[in-house]
C-alpha cells in the first residue's frame, strides 16, 4: 500500500461580517488553523458596503493563503 501527500499549495478564503471586529476575529481564526497545514497570508482585499435603505454596513475581505515550505 502506497501512501501519497500532496500540500495545498494556494488557497483562497472569502469572509463577512456585520462589525469590522468580528471580521477581525473570523479572519484572526482562519489564520490559526490555516498555520496546521503550513499556509500563510499572501494577499487580503477587503470592502465595505452599505447598504441604502437601511444604512447597514457589510464588511467583506478576500485571504488568499499560500504555502510556505
Amino acid at each position: 500500500m502506497e501512501l501519497h501527500l500532496d500540500f495545498i499549495e494556494d488557497k483562497v478564503e472569502f469572509f463577512e461580517a456585520s462589525e469590522l471586529s468580528k471580521l477581525e476575529a473570523i479572519i484572526q481564526e482562519k489564520i490559526e488553523q490555516n498555520k496546521a497545514l503550513l499556509l500563510r497570508i499572501h494577499h487580503v482585499s477587503h470592502q465595505v458596503n452599505i447598504d441604502p435603505s437601511s444604512g447597514k454596513r457589510l464588511y467583506s475581505a478576500v485571504v488568499h493563503f499560500r504555502y510556505k515550505g
